[in-house]
């Protein structure tokens, strides 16, 4: 157990306590839960660093990261949704998006192939996140949150093109279509 696997967990551990404080709805609950998302957010980036730049990257945190970051987005998407400041089908677009490139990556990994997440998928987790943030924030300004709104809709732009980054980079490597 290393250093940035700690740090994942944390991630993992924080779920609860933004969804509480989410949940009560209260302009200073949504402060808290913001805060909570955003210390979140700094230990995925806090946790990949660490775990290049001392070469400690392992087998369980390649295995756990991805699933850390899916567990605080959807959870925050869930409770957008439940809470009128999402509409369901943007959510639906991205949770779908994560679904089939989750599901393509782990095709690739039963044949060997390693996909690399593209520059276009982590500048739409960067758009993502600030939207996320921006968006439990329970303002009173309609511009902050037609703000977010709108980083989130990006977001789904850019979680699309880059879906299709990774289906046209290695769908043909894989073969999906062919029979064995």
């Amino acid at each position: 157990m290393n250093l940035p696997n700690i740090l994942t967990i944390f991630r993992i551990v924080l779920i609860p306590f933004y969804i509480v404080f989410f949940n009560q709805e209260t302009a200073q609950s949504s402060y808290i839960a913001a805060f909570i998302f955003l210390v979140a957010g700094i230990t995925d980036v806090l946790d990949g660093y660490l775990a290049r730049s001392r070469s400690e990257v392992t087998k369980f945190g390649k295995f756990l990261d991805p699933i850390a970051d899916k567990l605080l987005i959807l959870s925050a998407l869930f409770l957008l949704v439940a809470h009128h400041r999402v509409p369901a089908w943007l959510a639906i677009v991205i949770v779908g998006r994560e679904f089939a490139v989750t599901g393509f990556r782990a095709i690739a990994a039963s044949e060997g192939i390693v996909i690399a997440a593209e520059s276009t998928g982590k500048i739409k987790m960067m758009f993502q996140a600030t939207s996320v943030f921006i968006l439990t924030i329970d303002s009173p300004h309609p511009l902050f949150h037609q703000t977010g709104f709108f980083l989130l809709l990006v977001s789904m732009v850019l979680a699309i093109v880059s879906a299709g980054q990774y289906f046209s980079k290695y769908g043909r490597s894989l073969e999906l279509f062919k029979a064995k």
